[in-house]
């Protein structure tokens, strides 16, 4: 942990804090940047209330130890599949709202390497791209995660040395939830195969891969200028590499993003081997005069 990591960050900040080591580290380490942190608990109400009263005394006893404000956020988590999923965007959304209501300059969270490594293994799984590889971006927009270069035991040595008690969610050992089994099982047992710690080697794979998906963004990006925007054109799509073309499709659909399926099914249209396909969300693609054509509906 360097001084670069909370580098160009503007007092007040919001951190995360579930009561956990990470993110009562981070507050600690944000206080002590001097950026004026406010400690924001989330409330899913999906644990037991004990356990949540716990956690949110560990966020007030730390925040009163620091010298920093808390704020206690509700953020029911809407129905459906992969409740992980649907409970980190309701919970980044409540981030992003206590950012703005507190008039901060960015929203810190406290995942580590030992997160990243995790994230990068999900992604494996999953069978994501290079972007996926990637793992989580140290900063993307007003979000920040300084603690990328710390490990789990890091951040418990921050908390004993300021003073700070840390609580265990017994969440983070439920095994029916695919994060743990990967944190629990899947890395421990890669590890013992390789006979090396792979956090160092997951996360340093995730920075390289991360450098080369920005240049070949930025590569698809001069080539959709090219092509032409909104509508590009396919004969441009069609003689770039397929790889390429590949990224400038999914930069052009943009959210929420295709899958793999889907981005063939546009090509093949750019290719003219189709006329038009429908992607998730409703979406309709089709060719006409030459260009792709984006909408919601069939076109007149």
């Amino acid at each position: 942990m360097t001084a670069a990591d909370f580098e160009g960050l503007d007092a007040p900040v919001v951190v995360g804090c579930s009561g956990g080591a990470d993110s009562l580290a981070l507050l600690a380490l944000a206080a002590a940047a001097e950026l004026a942190p406010v400690a924001v608990y989330v409330d899913h109400g999906l644990r037991p209330p004990v356990d949540r009263a716990a956690d949110l005394a560990a966020v007030r006893d730390a925040a009163a130890r620091l010298g920093v404000g808390v704020d206690v956020v509700a953020a029911p988590v809407p129905a459906g599949p992969n409740l992980e999923a649907r409970a980190r965007r309701s919970r980044y959304r409540a981030l992003e709202a206590a950012r703005r209501r507190h008039g901060a300059g960015a929203v810190l969270v406290g995942h580590t390497a030992d997160d990243q490594a995790e994230t990068v293994l999900l992604a494996l799984l999953r069978g994501s791209g290079v972007r996926g590889l990637a793992g989580m971006a140290a900063r993307r927009g007003r979000l920040a995660r300084p603690l990328l270069g710390l490990r789990r035991r890091d951040t418990e040595r921050i908390c004993r040395s300021a003073g700070l008690a840390w609580v265990h969610d017994a969440t983070n050992d439920d095994l029916r939830l695919r994060r743990n089994r990967v944190r629990h099982r899947a890395l421990p047992e890669l590890a013992a195969v390789a006979e090396r710690d792979l956090v160092p080697v997951l996360t340093r794979q995730a920075r390289i891969l991360r450098d080369e998906a920005d240049f070949l963004d930025d590569l698809a990006a001069d080539l959709l200028r090219t092509a032409g925007i909104p509508h590009p054109a396919t004969r441009v799509l069609a003689d770039a590499p397929r790889p390429l073309a590949r990224r400038a499709v999914r930069l052009w659909l943009g959210a929420p993003p295709p899958s793999a399926a889907e981005v063939e099914r546009v090509l093949r249209v750019v290719e003219h081997v189709a006329v038009a396909t429908e992607l998730r969300g409703g979406r309709r693609i089709w060719r006409t005069q030459g260009r792709l054509r984006l909408s919601l509906a069939s076109p007149a």
